[in-house]
């Protein structure tokens, strides 16, 4: 095997603008109005790069209103009211 090669397949942790935006299925524009709103996170800057967490998108897009709701919704809004 070659010492420079990696054998893992994996997503990449931080994600450019454009990226993320498709990551959580909207247009670039929308994605900046989400960040804006608090609805999305803001990004990280490492060496000049503003770079999107991953995980941190995860986050904010369970945290979503849906509609019609879903189990999985609804026991994400019990948990965090019985932390107020």
């Amino acid at each position: 095997m070659n010492k420079g090669s990696d054998s893992f397949a994996y997503p990449p942790r931080g994600l450019s603008r454009e990226e993320a935006a498709r990551y959580i299925g909207v247009g670039t524009t929308l994605f900046d109005e989400l960040v804006a709103e608090g609805s999305m996170p803001r990004p990280k800057r490492l060496h000049g790069r503003v770079i999107w967490d991953r995980v941190e998108l995860d986050m904010a897009f369970s945290s979503a209103p849906q509609n019609g709701g879903s189990d999985i919704q609804r026991a994400l809004e019990r948990a965090r009211s019985q932390r107020r």
